[in-house]
């Protein structure tokens, strides 16, 4: 595919405009021509992008949804799992006390995953030992589910089962008997290591995804350089003005752009 050709060199320079239409035999029609930036159009010579961007052929963006209103912050939501009906409910005092929504109780480690799946709790309080499945392989499930940050509770305080624990994906650990003051700390350290490390591997994938879009949106440049003719500044300032009107992110456009323009022959 050639660029399009001017007929008065003095023109705006054209990119293509994507119709979406096909001949009967399903060849693509042929590719019109648009203005994409004019010379001197403001006083001051700037040049100025095109009213008319690329017909993509692409669903339009969705309009903003409204944002709901701020509301109090509820209760925080818990999950308790242990063996021992007793410990249990003193665990589970121990926290609506402090002011949690204890959401499920379990009695073994496969009913503690499966609680932390459907209710998605704030923090799950877990005995090691436990029937079925233990504490530590449920707490390594949950933790690689990215299910919630887990608390385990456990009679032995060996150097072997604490590194167990933590390579398991615990955020905290607590040695029986143990107090409120001993409980509770532990609890919200677990709940604020989790949001630390849950906000950094958010912060990761986003600047994976920007890296991402920053390739693609130099790809569509090129191809906008190489077959349509225009300027490294002019294909960006219409990547960019696209973006805008139609109300879709640049990758989106780019890889329109990439699609259409990248695979016309």
């Amino acid at each position: 595919m050639t660029a399009c050709a001017l007929a008065n060199p003095d023109r705006p320079v054209g990119v293509p405009r994507f119709t979406g239409r096909r001949t009967a035999a399903g060849a693509r029609v042929p590719l019109e021509s648009v203005p994409v930036s004019t010379q001197d159009a403001t006083p001051g010579g700037e040049a100025q992008a095109a009213d008319t961007p690329l017909d993509l052929e692409i669903p339009q963006a969705r309009a903003a949804e409204k944002a709901p209103e701020a509301t109090s912050r509820p209760a925080r939501r818990a999950v308790v799992a242990e063996d021992e009906a007793l410990i249990r409910m003193d665990v589970v005092e121990t926290l609506r006390e402090a002011g949690f929504d204890v959401v499920g109780e379990a009695g073994d480690g496969e009913q503690a995953v499966a609680l932390a799946t459907e209710l998605k709790p704030d923090v799950v309080v877990m005995d090691v030992k436990m029937p079925v499945l233990d504490g530590i392989s449920a707490a390594e499930r949950i933790a690689k589910g990215h299910l919630a940050p887990v608390v385990l509770l456990t009679a032995f305080s060996q150097t072997e089962l604490v590194e167990r624990a933590r390579d398991a994906g615990a955020m905290a650990y607590v040695v029986k008997p143990f107090s409120p003051a001993d409980l509770l700390p532990a609890v919200e350290i677990a709940i604020s290591r989790y949001a630390q490390i849950t906000a950094l591997e958010s912060e990761v994938a986003d600047l994976a995804e920007r890296f991402e879009t920053r390739k693609r949106v130099d790809r569509a440049k090129g191809l906008l350089m190489t077959k349509m003719g225009l300027t490294e500044p002019e294909s960006f300032r219409w990547i960019q003005k696209t973006s805008m009107d139609r109300r879709l992110t640049m990758r989106e456009v780019a890889d329109a752009v990439i699609d259409q323009v990248g695979g016309a022959s």
